[in-house]
C-alpha cells in the first residue's frame, strides 16, 4: 500500500537535501519520480528544488490551481511513476493534500512531502495542518538552535537581524530572512 509521508522541520534542517537524496535513490533503482515545488518560491529559479549544500533538480511548480492528482494520473498513463516528492509542502492547499492522498490510495504511488510545520508566528500553514491531520507517516527532521537545543521555530528577521512580529504568513526567504530557534529563544526574540 502506498503511503502519504510528511517530513517537517524548521528552516535550514536539510529538507530539500533529503528530498533530492530520496529522488536519487529511486532513480538509481530505475524508478521515475515526479518532483513538485511551490511556484511562489522563486529564490533560485522557478521550478527548481535547490538545497543549501548545492544540490538541485528540476521540478514541476505548483500553485493554488494545480490539480496534483490529475497531473500524476496523466503521467502514470504514459510511464510508471515510482514516487511523488513535494518540496515546500506547507504551501499546498487542503484540497491538494487530499489530491495527494488520492495519488497514494487510487494510483498506488507513494508521496513524500517536505515542508515547514509553522510560520514565523508559530501558526500552522494550511498544507502542513492538513498533512499533520491525514498523512500516514509523520517524521520530524531535526536541526539545532545556536544554543544547541532542537530548533522547532522559525524567526523572521529584518536586514539588521531583529525579530519581525507581524506581517503576511508567506514571505519567501532563506538565511537572510529566517533563523531556526528553539522555543525558548524564539519566545525571547518575539518578546513573549
Amino acid at each position: 500500500m502506498a503511503k502519504l509521508y510528511f517530513y517537517y522541520a524548521s528552516m535550514n534542517a536539510g529538507k530539500s537535501t533529503i528530498l533530492l537524496q530520496s529522488s536519487f535513490n529511486y532513480a538509481e533503482r530505475g524508478m521515475r519520480t515526479m518532483l513538485f515545488t511551490a511556484a511562489v518560491d522563486d529564490r533560485h529559479a522557478q521550478g527548481v528544488i535547490h538545497s543549501r549544500i548545492g544540490l538541485e533538480a528540476s521540478a514541476i511548480p505548483f500553485d493554488a490551481q494545480t490539480d496534483l492528482h490529475a497531473m500524476v494520473a496523466a503521467e502514470t498513463e504514459q510511464e510508471p511513476v515510482g514516487c511523488v516528492l513535494v518540496d515546500e509542502a506547507q504551501f499546498l492547499s487542503r484540497a491538494q493534500v487530499f489530491q495527494l492522498a488520492r495519488v497514494c490510495d487510487e494510483l498506488g504511488v507513494p508521496v513524500l512531502c517536505y515542508g515547514l510545520r509553522t510560520d514565523f508566528q508559530a501558526e500552522l500553514f494550511e498544507g502542513s495542518a492538513t498533512l499533520l491531520g491525514i498523512a500516514d507517516s509523520l517524521q520530524e527532521i531535526k536541526t539545532i538552535c545556536s544554543c544547541g537545543r532542537k530548533a522547532t521555530m522559525n524567526l523572521r528577521v529584518d536586514a539588521g537581524g531583529h525579530a519581525i512580529t507581524e506581517g503576511a504568513q508567506t514571505e519567501i526567504g532563506g538565511n537572510d530572512r529566517y533563523v531556526a530557534l528553539c522555543r525558548r529563544h524564539y519566545m525571547e526574540q518575539m518578546g513573549q
